[in-house]
């Protein structure tokens, strides 16, 4: 394991205080194989803005996290810097016992190529708000396509995987289908058996049940407890969904500003908060 000292990127953190690319002295590294979540002084801007300020926060193998707060406070960014479909600008993010956000070169880490992105994104799943199913693509093709093309498993193996996958979100009588044919619910289902498709360590999810009627919204909740419960899957939730989230987590955390105002186990942040901001939030929130 290459020492973590982090070749600089734009700006440096001389540059900018908020925007150091050394994570924080004297933390362990992760165990070899471990696939949690590990976030050391991650900074992200848009411009001027800055979403997340030297972000530290870590998910351990197995665990079950959510994030709650306000819209704007940093949580989805979290998830897409985790899918790679946005670049940190300042401190390391890790997935098990190797750098995403970077990769090694010699005895430093430097921003990650395309091909270490490539290799780590097999690693991460993520179930979208909007489906992002493929429309010209029947159900079956929608969860063996990326398993031959990316993770080069034969045909008859990922069709093997997908029908498994199917059965077990109750869809296997829509595997010819296409995702038009499908309720709001169904297509999610299917998006959920697709992200499963990869075989992945951890798995994402972004407000998952927001895009739904409310009648489909109580099925894809119960199929992701039953997942949650029944697999080792690390996964990493960001919902408004406040009775979801204190079923499905093991901790959540409360953000604002890019920052972790307040965590703990669901139990004791929804019903004895210690932080006026949270107490604020959830009233809001509950109240809605």
């Amino acid at each position: 394991m290459p020492p973590t000292d982090i070749a600089p990127t734009a700006p440096t953190p001389e540059e900018s205080p908020e925007g150091g690319n050394r994570p924080a002295p004297g933390l362990p590294l992760p165990a070899e194989g471990t696939p949690g979540i590990r976030f050391e002084k991650v900074v992200k801007r848009f411009g001027g803005n800055v979403v997340l300020r030297e972000l530290d926060f870590q998910v351990a193998p197995g665990e079950r996290v959510t994030l709650i707060g306000p819209s704007g406070s940093g949580k989805t960014t979290i998830l897409r810097l985790l899918m790679t479909l946005e670049k940190v600008d300042g401190g390391v993010i890790w997935i098990g016992d190797r750098p995403l956000s970077h990769m090694p070169r010699g005895d430093r880490l430097v921003p990650a190529g395309e091909r270490h992105l490539h290799e780590m994104r097999k690693q991460v799943g993520m179930v979208f708000q909007q489906f992002n199913l493929f429309p010209n693509m029947n159900v079956l093709r929608n969860l063996t396509e990326a398993p031959v093309r990316v993770l080069g498993l034969s045909r008859e193996e990922a069709v093997e995987r997908a029908r498994r996958l199917l059965d077990m979100v109750g869809l296997a009588d829509k595997i010819d289908a296409h995702p038009s044919q499908l309720s709001g619910g169904q297509q999610q289902r299917v998006a959920i058996a697709r992200a499963l498709a990869m075989e992945p360590k951890v798995l994402l999810l972004d407000e998952v049940t927001s895009a739904l009627d409310p009648e489909l919204v109580v099925g894809v909740q119960d199929l992701l407890r039953d997942i949650a419960r029944g697999s080792d899957l690390t996964m990493l939730c960001v919902t408004h969904e406040m009775h979801f989230a204190r079923d499905i987590s093991d901790r959540v955390l409360m953000f604002d500003e890019g920052q972790i105002v307040e965590e703990g186990p669901p139990e004791r942040i929804f019903e004895a908060p210690t932080e006026q901001r949270t107490r604020d939030f959830l009233q809001a929130i509950l109240a809605s």
